[in-house]
């Protein structure tokens, strides 16, 4: 005899998604959003957008793949990139603080890495990312190193960006 068994309908039930949870409470607090991403692509804004009744919330998501661009359009100090390099924590709180000021909303997301196969070197390998949430009053920047292959490290890197969104939009 099974004992505890799960029906049908709450197996199906499944946990929200980050991006759903950021919605909310970007909704809810009056809040806006705008992303930079490097070695993500645009799947994080790709994953806040997938949300019906984003526009309420999300200004703009720039994918500043190269360095240029991360100058040109985020303020990236090109010293920045010449005394760290474009993954590193310096620029990743540079493309967040940039984006932010651009879009002119409550918080900023910005992420740089390397998802690979290639790109690695002996002191940055394949997988590291940085990944940095700001708002006016608050700043946070973790330092990741994925395993996997590209799509796995980009999907990695966009679900802990969220949690680290997530997380500093529930503190204020």
């Amino acid at each position: 005899m099974i004992k505890n068994c799960s029906t049908v309908k709450d197996i199906n039930k499944k946990k929200p998604e980050l991006e759903s949870i950021i919605g909310e409470l970007l909704t809810f607090k009056n809040r806006t959003l705008a992303i930079a991403e490097s070695c993500t692509g645009g799947l994080i804004a790709h994953r806040i957008t997938n949300i019906p009744g984003s526009s309420l919330y999300f200004q703009c998501g720039l994918t500043t793949y190269s360095n240029q661009a991360k100058i040109d359009l985020l303020g990236v100090y090109e010293s920045t990139l010449q005394e760290f390099g474009a993954v590193s924590e310096q620029v990743a709180i540079q493309m967040a603080q940039g984006v932010r000021s651009l879009a002119k909303t409550d918080y900023g997301l910005g992420v740089t890495g390397i998802a690979g196969p290639g790109g690695a070197t002996a002191q940055k390998p394949v997988g590291l990312v940085y990944v940095a949430a700001c708002s006016d009053t608050n700043l946070l920047v973790k330092r990741f190193q994925f395993s996997g292959d590209r799509i796995r490290i980009k999907r990695l890197t966009s679900e802990s960006a969220l949690e680290m969104l997530k997380g500093i939009i529930e503190e204020e």
